[in-house]
């Protein structure tokens, strides 16, 4: 059978260098940051190196038969939605068990020496293995790639040997290591330790690690993730340098590590509940959630796309007991092409198709509209939606039971009010039985080009479920400054009952989170604040020092969250204060638990971690406050 061919490589849009720059450019964050994690985490951790093998290193995949799936996907051109032999364009590459294996690695690593370092290039892959055993494979993970198994079980693809993440190209620091995924297959490790050394943006997914899975790139470097969900390790995770992970609804033989803000939801094998030192925030369950909708291919060698059922009070993986859920065959969806324009995209869900939205940059004139209750949008290869003329990019109306997940939306040369909207503003239904989820939904603001955005997400409709959410304004990379790459709020939520697990919002210039909705919940926040305020002058809210990382309206009667970490790293103007990292109504039904405000290499001020409480973090003391709970 003949490999996948690759495309020609796409020229990046700006930069693709994080060395070299000015002051307030990457390398000075870069470097900075790096010697603020260095002294922080040798203070705050005892890393553990990884590498023993757990018993169960050496067990072979329940599932992986060798089973063989028909032709290579991705290389036949044929009808847009046909369900046996579909054109996923060239950037998706499918690969056989009864291919050679020397053929696939080859094009593996080859997509990899592409990826490495290209963090802002618009190059996208997806590398999907059917099911089957694959011998001897090193898949080394870079940016904007997507590694996925295409069997119903995690365990029918199993990969004896690695697929992993190092962080070589920076020499060990893993603290820019974006925009890349695993999921749905396991892996038996060389050596027994599977590295997964990233932060943000970069999920595991529904994976199965025969082994040990080291969170960083070992006593070299540092790292700042992360997210997994509905993963099984069979030996333990160790964290080393990770300053915050979230863990969610997944099976542990155990975990090895704190720095600041470890959190596990519904985990079986979590260590026990303890905060600060160790700092780890236990949740017994996930109170509602639906894991990620995913590609695979069936007996019969045609393609589907599964979609998990709805789990209350949800603890431990989903799939241990086989899959629950829905499929819905691809011939259902319309497969788009990078080029393909927002009119056609809308056209066909109008239609009443779902989306597949196939690895590229797609350049929008006008915005996307998800009109139909349960409408499937799923982005592979971390494909990217670049709105123009100041349009938000994705708009969701109020229905039930819609999925977007795996998609990146860069913001334009123009500013957007609003990036991403789920239901119209007044919104008043209730979803309660089929939420609305975004998962593995990454907004960026600058870094590739000059983006500009006032609010990243909003939030208007009830009931929404976020699931790994990175709303990021850049803080290296091209088009970035003050006045350059601009934009308030990460995040909006207007809606009630709205739950967030593993939200990620870094570097907006006023107040990042705004929860206005009654009945939130969150599950973990991880927050950096802007590094580069000019002065005092430039960054007030009021009468307030700076803005809050995360605030709760004073209207709301009932919220609760758990895990907030908020730092601080003022480059320009290291006397920058801010007053208070969150800020919530002093009422019974709002409850916060487990807080850390930090100050990165004591380069600036947080008075207090919330309202007027918990103790400062400056260059006068260690730069590390914790609060266990509030009030």
């Amino acid at each position: 059978m003949n490999s996948p061919a690759l495309p020609p490589s796409q020229p990046p849009t700006s930069s693709t260098s994080s060395t070299t720059g000015t002051p307030g450019s990457p390398v000075t964050s870069v470097f900075s940051r790096r010697a603020a994690l260095g002294a922080l985490a040798a203070l705050a951790a005892t890393p553990v190196l990884a590498g023993r093998a757990s018993a169960a290193t050496a067990a072979t995949a329940s599932g992986a038969n060798g089973t063989k799936a028909g032709s290579t996907a991705g290389t036949t051109a044929g009808p847009r939605a046909a369900a046996a032999d579909p054109d996923f364009g060239p950037n998706v590459l499918v690969f056989d068990p009864s291919m050679p294996i020397a053929d696939i690695q080859a094009k593996v690593s080859d997509v990899f020496r592409r990826q490495e370092s290209n963090q802002f290039g618009t190059d996208r892959f997806a590398l999907f293995f059917k099911p089957g055993t694959y011998e001897g494979l090193d898949v080394n993970v870079g940016f904007y790639t997507h590694v996925a198994g295409l069997g119903l079980s995690p365990d029918d693809v199993d990969i004896h040997g690695l697929v992993h993440v190092e962080a070589d190209w920076m020499q060990g620091n893993a603290t820019q290591n974006f925009w890349r995924s695993a999921e749905n297959l396991s892996v038996t490790p060389t050596g027994g330790s599977n590295r997964w050394a990233v932060s943000q943006a970069a999920p595991l997914r529904r994976v199965h690690i025969r082994g040990e899975v080291p969170l960083w790139n070992g006593y070299d470097g540092w790292s700042s993730g992360g997210f997994m969900a509905d993963c099984k390790v069979d030996g333990r995770v160790v964290s080393g340098s990770q300053q915050q992970w979230l863990t969610r609804n997944s099976a542990l033989g155990e975990w090895a590590g704190s720095v600041w803000n470890m959190v596990f939801v519904g985990v079986d094998g979590a260590p026990p509940q303890n905060f600060p030192d160790p700092s780890h925030t236990v949740v017994d369950s996930a109170p509602v959630i639906r894991e990620k909708p995913f590609l695979y291919v069936d007996g019969s060698g045609a393609y589907q796309v599964f979609v998990p059922a709805l789990h209350s009070n949800a603890r431990g993986v989903t799939w241990n007991g086989g899959a629950q859920g829905e499929s819905i065959p691809l011939t259902d969806f319309y497969i788009t092409k990078p080029g393909d324009s927002a009119a056609t995209i809308n056209s066909a869900l109008a239609q009443g198709k779902h989306l597949l939205v196939t690895p590229g940059v797609y350049a929008l004139d006008q915005t996307v509209e998800v009109t139909r209750a349960g409408t499937v949008v799923l982005g592979l290869g971390i494909a990217t939606l670049l709105p123009d003329n100041g349009i938000t990019a994705l708009s969701v109306a109020d229905v039930d039971g819609v999925k977007i997940s795996g998609l990146l939306i860069d913001a334009g040369a123009t500013n957007s009010a609003v990036l991403v909207r789920v239901g119209p503003r007044g919104a008043d239904g209730g979803h309660a039985g089929d939420p609305t989820l975004l998962q593995d939904v990454f907004v960026r603001i600058g870094g590739a080009q000059a983006g500009k955005a006032t609010v990243s997400v909003e939030i208007n409709s009830s009931d929404v479920i976020g699931d790994n959410l990175w709303l990021w304004r850049a803080d290296h990379g091209s088009g970035v400054g003050w006045d350059v790459n601009t934009s308030d709020t990460g995040l909006v939520v207007n809606g009630a009952r709205v739950t967030m697990y593993g939200l990620f919002v870094e570097h907006h210039q006023k107040t990042e989170v705004l929860w206005n909705g009654d009945a939130g919940r969150t599950y973990f926040f991880q927050n950096e604040m802007p590094y580069d305020p000019p002065n005092q002058a430039a960054w007030m809210d009021g009468s307030r020092h700076g803005y809050a990382a995360y605030q709760v309206a004073d209207s709301v009667s009932s919220h609760e969250a758990w895990g907030l970490g908020s730092y601080c790293l003022f480059l320009a103007d290291p006397s920058v204060v801010a007053d208070s990292a969150l800020l919530v109504p002093n009422t019974s039904g709002v409850r916060l638990h487990d807080m850390v405000t930090v100050s990165l290499g004591n380069d600036g001020t947080i008075s207090h971690v919330v309202n007027e409480t918990g103790d400062p973090v400056n260059n006068t003391n260690s730069g590390i406050s914790y609060l266990v709970s509030y009030p």
